[in-house]
């Protein structure tokens, strides 16, 4: 068996064994203003407890921007560090029991000028997305309110089954947000839902020069065919269709592969078996999708579309 030197998705698909190769000059990088949002949420309905994480939306200007959970993207340099370690080693390496691991997979991409968003996410070993074109009722407050460094300007409207209040500055003209929010004449400093639910504050911002929206987990896993990088567009019934039965059954997709003889076989450099590593994959599946059941889209639709 060769030696692995892929880094594995939390939601557990079956390993890879062979090399990594130079470079990542396929995947397209190009220069980005990066805003951080601290998220604070309540991932379930029935209890008060309250969980925070940062996130960053990647304005590529002229072109989209792109907004997605910042916790594997923090740690590139040690994930990077540590698959160089396992590919001159041979010696396996279950990261997930050294690097923090997100809080959610989904990312958001708006296209400009049009703003049509994109929502994708993982669902087993491809990434599968859906599109539409939203427009956001806003009603305009001539309130105005510090937050941090930024002086901005009150906004409320209702999407998703909930009401919400967003400030943003006329100061720095990008009409975009984090998640799907947009459409107001400056960027979302903060917004949140009546009950609190979900709130978002910009922490801060800079310039990244080399941005191309992966990870280095994404990156590692495209490259040596594990996961898929393109995003398979579908409609969106069909999406959450397809997420429910990945969410019900996480290793469907692979469990063809996991055959006895499989099953039984060492991990390189481990004592631990592969059924032993895929049962514990299995577990981190079901314990992530079973985290969260206050979803920031309540199931029945409000808003306005575009004709």
């Amino acid at each position: 068996m060769k030696k692995i030197v892929l880094i594995t998705s939390i939601l557990g698909i079956l390993p890879s064994f062979g090399g990594v190769g130079g470079g990542w000059g396929f995947f397209a990088q190009t220069t980005a203003n990066r805003f951080f949002y601290e998220l604070t949420f309540k991932p379930k309905k029935d209890s008060a407890k309250l969980d925070k994480m940062l996130t960053v939306l990647d304005i590529i200007p002229a072109e989209k921007s792109i907004y997605q959970d910042y916790t594997f993207m923090a740690q590139d340099s040690l994930i990077t560090a540590e698959a160089e370690l396992m590919e001159k080693s041979g010696v396996w390496k279950d990261l997930s029991q050294s690097v923090k691991m997100p809080k959610f997979t989904y990312k958001v991409t708006k296209f400009y000028p049009e703003m049509k968003e994109r929502y994708q996410d993982q669902i087993g070993a491809k990434i599968f997305g859906y599109e539409e074109n939203y427009t956001f009722d806003w009603k305009l407050s001539p309130e105005k309110q510090k937050i941090g460094e930024y002086e901005t300007q009150k906004a409320t409207t209702t999407f998703g089954g909930r009401n919400w209040t967003a400030w943003f500055c006329n100061d720095i003209p990008f009409p975009d947000g984090p998640y799907k929010f947009h459409g107001l004449p400056g960027i979302i400093v903060k917004i949140e839902d009546d009950d609190k639910n979900y709130s978002w504050e910009m922490k801060g911002n800079k310039q990244i020069d080399d941005v191309s929206g992966l990870s280095q987990v994404e990156k590692l896993n495209a490259k040596n065919g594990i996961m898929q990088s393109d995003v398979s567009v579908i409609d969106k019934e069909k999406f959450e269709k397809s997420m429910s039965n990945f969410r019900a059954d996480p290793l469907a997709e692979a469990r063809p592969q996991l055959t006895p003889e499989v099953m039984s076989q060492k991990m390189p450099g481990s004592d631990k078996t592969v059924g032993e590593w895929v049962k514990e994959q299995e577990k981190m599946a079901i314990d992530f999708f079973n985290a969260n059941d206050n979803p920031i889209e309540i199931p029945q639709e409000t808003g306005k579309k575009k004709k």
